[in-house]
């Protein structure tokens, strides 16, 4: 496999290989690589938290009959339109 890299994206590899913590830049790229899966499923983590508490919100407003209930596609176009303004 063959990689282009920007004459900058090239001076960042080759700053890594000259910090001595990496031997080449294939060392430099597949850590790159790892960390930004790490990234991703960290994201993912934090998304799947956000919408559990937004559930237990609405779970808690609906336990507290403080919610409202979306009985018709209508209804949920209503409630797109509030958010909107």
């Amino acid at each position: 496999m063959h990689v282009s890299l920007t004459p900058e994206l090239e001076a960042r590899v080759r700053a890594k290989i000259d910090s001595g913590l990496y031997n080449n830049a294939s060392e430099v790229i597949r850590e790159a690589l790892r960390f930004m899966d790490t990234h991703e499923d960290w994201i993912h983590d934090l998304k799947i938290a956000k919408l559990r508490e937004q559930i237990q919100v609405g779970i808690d407003q609906m336990n507290q009959s403080t919610g409202k209930a979306i009985e018709s596609r209508a209804d949920l176009q209503i409630m797109f339109d509030q958010f909107k303004n």
